[in-house]
C-alpha cells in the first residue's frame, strides 16, 4: 500500500502534512479545488484577468521659436484615461507657464525639454492614475464636493488626490 503525502500549508514554520491512503482521495480533493478556482475566476471581471503591462507613451513634439508643441498630447491623456483638460492644467501649473490646447496638440509658451515633460507626466500618473495600494492603473477619478479622489477598479481602494489641480 502506497501512502501519498500532500503538504497542506505552513504555519509558524512547521509543516503540516496530510496523508492519503489511496490516490483517489488526493485526486478528488484536487478536482474540487480546481472547480472552486474555476468558479472564482468566472466571477471576476474580465479586465482584472488581463495581464497587459501599462505603459505611458513618450512625448512627441518639437520646439518652434519660443514655444514647445507636444503633438501626441491627446493620445497620452487617452492612455492615462483622464480628461485632456485635467492633464493640461496639471502640466502647465507644474511648468509655471501659459499654454493652450488644439485638437490633438498642447502648445506650451516656453522652451521645455521632452524629458522634463515626461517627468511631469509620470508625476501626474503617480498622483492621479496609479492606485496607492495595488499600483495598478485601472482607476476612476471621482469628485465629491471639493474633494477629488481616485477609486481603484481592481482592489476597490479609494484615496483622495493630494494636489490642487
Amino acid at each position: 500500500m502506497r501512502i501519498i503525502y500532500v503538504i497542506r500549508g505552513m504555519l509558524f514554520g512547521a509543516q503540516y502534512i496530510h496523508k492519503f491512503k489511496n490516490a483517489s482521495q488526493c485526486l478528488v480533493d484536487m478536482a474540487d479545488y480546481e472547480n472552486m478556482l474555476d468558479k472564482a475566476r468566472d466571477k471576476l471581471p474580465e479586465h482584472i484577468l488581463k495581464s497587459e503591462r501599462f505603459e505611458i507613451p513618450k512625448v512627441i513634439g518639437h520646439i518652434q521659436g519660443n514655444r514647445t508643441i507636444i503633438s501626441n498630447f491627446s493620445h497620452i491623456a487617452d492612455s492615462l484615461r483622464r480628461p485632456v483638460a485635467h492633464l493640461q492644467k496639471y502640466i502647465l501649473k507644474e511648468l509655471a507657464t501659459p499654454g493652450n490646447l488644439t485638437k490633438t496638440a498642447l502648445i506650451i509658451g516656453r522652451k521645455v525639454s521632452a524629458s522634463m515633460i515626461n517627468q511631469k507626466i509620470l508625476q501626474y500618473a503617480d498622483l492621479v492614475v496609479f492606485c496607492k495600494e495595488c499600483k495598478k492603473a485601472d482607476t476612476k477619478m471621482e469628485k465629491d464636493g471639493d474633494v477629488t479622489s481616485i477609486k481603484c477598479m481592481v482592489c476597490g481602494a479609494k484615496h483622495p488626490v493630494n494636489a490642487r489641480i
